[in-house]
């Protein structure tokens, strides 16, 4: 990316493929420790030559990292060189370097004089496995902020990461795919993480979830392949023995496979079996989490399910629990997912267990979607409520003291 003026010379960007190549750096200060920091990490053999140099390349030279001769530049240190840099700060020496390569057509990049280099070194960083190199003429400081935006948007998923080419597999194994479990949150697109939102701008595949925030795959490369596994309470379509083959089958086949989930994976989301089989099939899966619902959704209606002097702690569970056993105790509040076809029953149960007829409950339905809304009322009256207001799923229940927090709730 070439940002100079359009007075500066031409140039021809490209980039150099220094591995196991000798390359030169004359100078020890701050400039030359940055640089050689660079070429070191793509594995270039350096060799510095300077009286003196900083702490960073004595470091390297002493663990063998490097070659450090501890004098001043001369010609012949160009023997054998593809690349050299001079940064030492004193325009002879510079200069010296300069015109010593040209005679030997050695590339040259000269600190603090572009003018008479024969080759820049850019502002760079590297985003999964993308390379961004910034060139904006004499300005390094704003290569560098141009650099650091353009890191940033592949970073959070506004610009495309995604490959477009892959390999297939090879006869020896699975190929070069993986599988993301990503938790989406409770449903707003703007509650997914950065890293999930980069993940997904990666996917070849994305198997995705009836919770899951579903406007995020609109803006996909129309050849991503989306495949829709949702459940509806009592009802799945796709079960979860054939997911977990899917997310398997499409990695092996070298795809970047994103599971995009409602909540967090690992909260009553199924995804420690598809991690289990992902690693049983040699897939590489990594777990990125997600806001789950179960403290987000009553957080929408102004529900913390902790607060000093009200709860101490909460537990939560699907409504296909046990949960007789749980003891009546208002100042542990309990969160219930899955659980609005359950209601009556819950309630029932928990009364028989002794919790207190007056025990607040709210239950919340689509948080944070369109049709957010929340029914309050107690154990002995929820129920009927939640029948004569339609409440129908998905939808949280939390029972508590900390349900009075709830600006629903009747002062």
């Amino acid at each position: 990316m070439d940002t100079s003026s359009p007075a500066a010379p031409p140039s021809y960007p490209l980039t150099l493929r220094v591995a196991g190549r000798r390359v030169l750096v004359v100078g020890g200060g701050a400039v030359a420790s940055r640089r050689t920091r660079g070429l070191l990490e793509a594995g270039a053999v350096v060799v510095v030559v300077a009286p003196t140099v900083t702490g960073e390349l004595a470091d390297a030279a002493s663990t063998g990292r490097l070659t450090w001769h501890e004098r001043g530049f001369a010609d012949d240190d160009l023997d054998g060189t593809w690349f050299v840099l001079t940064a030492t700060g004193v325009p002879a020496v510079d200069d010296a370097v300069s015109v010593a390569a040209e005679a030997r057509q050695i590339w040259c990049g000269k600190g603090g004089d572009p003018e008479r280099a024969t080759a820049w070194v850019p502002a760079t960083t590297t985003v999964d496995d993308v390379v961004i190199a910034v060139n904006a003429g004499r300005d390094p400081r704003r290569a560098a902020r141009i650099r650091d935006g353009v890191a940033a948007a592949l970073e959070s998923g506004d610009l495309p990461l995604r490959r477009q080419r892959r390999r297939e597999p090879g006869p020896d194994g699975p190929g070069t795919g993986s599988v993301a479990l990503v938790g989406g949150g409770p449903g707003d697109p703007g509650l997914i993480t950065t890293r999930g939102r980069r993940l997904l701008a990666q996917a070849d595949v994305v198997v995705l979830d009836r919770l899951a925030p579903r406007s995020l795959v609109q803006d996909l490369d129309e050849d991503v392949m989306v495949i829709d596994v949702g459940k509806n309470p009592d009802h799945h379509p796709v079960p979860q023995d054939m997911i977990n083959a899917l997310l398997v089958e499409h990695a092996v086949a070298g795809r970047r496979v994103v599971r995009l989930k409602g909540g967090d994976p690992y909260v009553f989301g199924r995804g420690g079996e598809e991690a289990l089989a992902c690693a049983q099939a040699g897939v590489p899966v990594e777990v990125v989490p997600g806001v789950t619902s179960a403290v987000s959704v009553p957080a929408a209606v102004g529900i913390p399910v902790t607060h000093r002097g009200l709860a101490r702690g909460f537990t939560v569970l699907t409504a296909h629990e046990d949960i007789s056993m749980l003891p009546p105790d208002e100042a542990h509040t309990l969160v219930l997912l899955m659980g609005v076809g359950r209601l009556r029953e819950t309630c029932a149960t928990l009364l028989v267990a002794g919790h207190a007829p007056g025990t607040p409950v709210a239950v919340v339905e689509d948080g944070y979607g369109p049709r957010q809304r929340v029914t309050v009322g107690t154990l002995e009256t929820i129920a009927d409520r939640a029948e004569a207001a339609g409440v129908r799923p998905p939808a949280v229940t939390v029972v508590g003291a900390v349900v009075r927090l709830c600006p629903a709730w009747p002062g």
